[in-house]
């Protein structure tokens, strides 16, 4: 009787592992399938397991730049403006925004930074005969260069913009007229906290960094630039596409 109660009390003390209620002598010898240790070693439930999985490829850097820059091509639309002019291809699905400045403006919906527009010189201005007017296209290049600076000249403290004329080029299309081609680059840079005190505490940053494409061609005594701007990292992806708007913009005479 006393061995027996000894036995009970040794039996109290050890450790002992639970099971789940129902469960058989085979279980206790046998380790669980593969699948339930995915399942339930983990103890993850379904919905969070999703969620995990989910934000997991949303914020990882392969997803973000699969998704923002491996768009599929659309194809490409003409405009016509018969009444000033010209014409260019376009994507398809880039939207028209109007009282943005330019004869004519489209954007990207996605990416908001990409976008086209026209330009068109006031007659009363200057005459143009030929975009030869405008010098050599390295010359050219250096006035387009100018003007983006002046149109991004900034009042904010601590920016500060870094450019670069990247190529520049002419081209006789085939309606025999001449054109110019312009590359460049502009980068801009801004403290982190402008008002810093310390040089230490105002940290350089980079805003942005896009690569600006213009088309110069002369016609009705007008200058007329196709611009083209995209982010770099993005022109890397569709730069084909873009190279192909370039070579559509034609102007051409004006009936009066």
């Amino acid at each position: 009787m006393a061995s027996l109660q000894m036995a009970t009390v040794l039996n109290s003390l050890t450790p002992t592992r639970s099971l789940p209620p129902n469960s058989s002598d085979s279980t206790r010898r046998l380790s669980p399938p593969l699948r339930d240790l995915s399942t339930k070693a983990f103890a993850v439930p379904r919905r969070k397991a999703m969620a995990l999985f989910l934000s997991t490829y949303i914020l990882s850097p392969i997803a973000l730049h699969e998704t923002a820059f491996a768009e599929p091509s659309v194809g490409l639309r003409e405009y016509i403006d018969s009444f000033d002019g010209y014409s260019f291809k376009y994507p398809q699905n880039w939207i028209q925004v109007r009282g943005a400045g330019a004869d004519i403006f489209f954007r990207d919906p996605y990416v908001l930074d990409e976008n086209i527009s026209v330009e068109i010189s006031s007659p009363s201005s200057s005459k143009y005969k030929s975009v030869e007017d405008l010098g050599p296209p390295e010359e050219a290049g250096k006035k387009v260069l100018k003007q983006y600076l002046t149109e991004f000249m900034s009042t904010r403290l601590g920016v500060k913009r870094e450019s670069s004329i990247l190529s520049t080029s002419s081209r006789v299309a085939d309606d025999g007229r001449m054109y110019y081609q312009v590359e460049v680059n502009i980068k801009s840079f801004a403290n982190s906290n402008e008002l810093a005190v310390m040089p230490l505490d105002r940290v350089v940053r980079l805003e942005w960094n896009r690569r600006y494409l213009s088309v110069l061609g002369v016609e009705n005594n007008q200058l007329y630039e196709l611009r083209l701007q995209t982010p770099e990292n993005v022109f890397v992806e569709e730069e084909y596409d873009l190279r192909q708007i370039m070579d559509s913009f034609r102007v051409s005479k004006v009936l009066v």
